[in-house]
Order: C-alpha cells, then structure tokens, then sequence
C-alpha cells in the first residue's frame, strides 16, 4: 500500500492529464464561441478534426466570420480546402470581400485560385480597386521603350497600364509580365510603323489606342482598362548613324580594293622587270656568242684578215659616233685659293 499523501498526487496528476486531453481533443470554448456566433457545429465535429490533424481554430474561426458577413459555408468545404494545402482565411476573406463588392465568386473558384498559388484575396481587391503597373518594368533594368521611326528617329516611350483582375480567367492565365511584354511590343509596332516622329509626339494618344485595341489581355488573368502614354522622348537619329555607318564601310571597301589593285600593278611591275633583265640576259648571251661565231668563220675560211678588220673598224666608228652623238656636261675648273 501507497502512503496516503502519495495516492492524493497521483490521483490529481491522472485528472490534469485526463482534463488536459479532454480539452484538447474537445475544444469547448471553441465550440461555444461557435455556437453564440449562430455556426452550429458538433463536438464529434471538433475530435474528428484533432483525429485528422487539423486545428479546429482554423476551420472554426473563418466560419464565423462567414457566418457573420452572411455566407453559406460548411466545416467540411474548409476542412477539405484545408486538407487539400489551401489558406481557409485567405479564401473566406476573399468570399466575404466579394460579396460585399457584389463581385460573383464562388466557394470553388476561390479555392481553385488559392490552390493555384495565386493570393485570391488580393486578386478580389484588384477587382475592386483596379492597379497601375508600368510599362516597362522599371524594376528589370530600363523604364521606357525604346522605338524607331520610319524617318529614323529615335522615340523613348513609357506608359501606364491599368488592369483588374478577371476572376474567371485567373486560374490559368497569364501574369502581369505577359501584359507589359505585350504592351511593349506594340508600343513598339506603333512607333515604328509611323512616318515621322513628329507625329507620335503631337498624338501620343495614337500608341494608347493602337496598342488597346489589339486585345492584349486576351488569355491572361486580368482585364486592362486604359493604357496611358506617360512619357515620349527624342533619342538619336539612328538613320543618320545608320547611313554614316554604312558610309564608312564602303569607303573601307573601296580603300580596300584600291590596294588590292596597287598590290596587283606593283607585282605586274616587278613581273615587267623581271622579264626585261630575262631579255637583258639573252642579249647578253646572243653578244657572247659573237665572237664565237667570228672565231669559227676565220677557221673555216668563211672570212677573211681583213673582213675582220673592216668589221672592227666598222663598229669603232659606231662607237665613235654614239659617243659624239651623247651631249657632254660642261666641267667646271676650280682652281685652290684662285680669285674670282
């Protein structure tokens, strides 16, 4: 047998821990909170809810609130969201949200866009209160479209886009980046299909309804309300660098095949030169054998002693009338330390 004493602590620790697990798996105030709030809820509802790991209070307390703000919503549609990986106080946010702006959201498609990783509540606040987003993102690097006019013209552009979201096409459709990218592009197609610059400049309002009426947001998730030309700048005139660029490169080319013909005309001259020292040299061989030819005629008696001579006097004369035939300098004289 137990001492007294100690039978007495045992016995209240065994009620703390009986109380301790009634209250957790049987959250009373949990339930009366419920019940004063007009949600009729079991309590084999709340244990069922422990049994599956689920936090009654997370169930409990957003149908509440959607009770009070007058929804039909069941613990078994939230505790199903819940299960499901869904946010049960986004989703009754977004219902209670709608439904005061009149906006038709159902309990499926709201969990449908909070499964889909989209924040439904914030999505029925921008139904309700429409947002401006810049086109381009000045957050990716560059706050202004940049466009070329058919004059070549330079036009830097940015605009305003106000979107609200379109429940409907939400789970599925594009984000906001597809609406800026679109926008841009026909920004663009704008610019440059005008004639002049001057004439996106004195109509700004042409790129606007240009741009809103090619239907940009079709397969998106939102509706674009208005797109607004915020800004239009004068750039560079890109056909002038254009031209001066093409410019250089033909007179490159030209320079380039102006030494492609030097180069070809001087190696047609070394080749000319080449070939006269080629002549040169058969001259020169055709003169050795002159003598030669003289020795072998004066052997074979084909010439005579004195046909020789007349031929040498023949070409002394020659080279005595060359020699007159050249005009002489005249040579100048200058004595050392003479007076003029």
């Amino acid at each position: 047998m137990l001492p007294l004493d100690i039978t007495i602590f045992l016995v209240i620790i065994i009620l703390i821990l009986i109380l301790f697990v009634f209250f957790y798996f049987i959250p009373v105030r949990l339930w009366v909170a419920a019940l004063t709030s007009g949600v009729r809820i079991k309590l084999f509802s709340l244990i069922g809810m422990r049994l599956r790991r689920v936090p009654p209070s997370v169930i409990v307390n957003p149908l509440i609130n959607a009770t009070k703000a007058g929804l039909k919503l069941t613990s078994n549609q939230l505790e199903a969201h819940y299960l499901a990986g869904g946010n049960v106080y986004q989703v009754v946010q977004a219902l209670i949200s709608a439904d005061k702006a009149n906006i038709p959201l159902t309990f499926e498609r709201a969990a449908a866009i909070d499964l889909a990783g989209r924040d439904v509540h914030q999505a029925v606040q921008m139904s309700v209160r429409p947002k401006v987003i810049d086109a381009p993102d000045p957050t990716k690097g560059s706050d202004t479209v940049t466009a070329v006019a058919m004059d070549g013209i330079q036009l830097r552009a940015k605009a305003k886009v106000t979107v609200k979201t379109n429940l409907d096409r939400l789970v599925g459709g594009a984000s906001e980046e597809t609406i800026i990218a679109r926008v841009g592009e026909g920004i663009v197609t704008t610019i440059g299909s005008a004639t002049t610059h001057k004439m996106v400049l004195s109509n700004p309002d042409l790129i606007s309804k240009t741009v809103l009426s090619k239907g940009l947001d079709s397969g998106t998730g939102f509706e674009i309300l208005s797109i607004d030309i915020a800004d239009v700048d004068v750039g560079e005139n890109i056909g002038a660098k254009l031209q001066i660029d093409q410019a250089n490169a033909d007179k490159q080319i030209a320079q380039a095949k102006a030494e492609e013909r030097k180069a070809m005309a001087i190696a047609l001259e070394q080749e000319m030169r080449a070939r006269v020292e080629e002549m040169k040299a058969r001259v020169v061989e055709a003169e050795a054998q002159v003598p030669l030819a003289l020795a072998e005629a004066l052997r074979s008696g084909n010439m005579g002693v004195m046909d020789y001579y007349s031929l040498k006097n023949i070409i002394a004369d020659t080279d005595m009338r060359h020699s007159i035939a050249q005009p002489t300098e005249p040579q100048e004289h200058h004595e050392k330390g003479s007076k003029p």
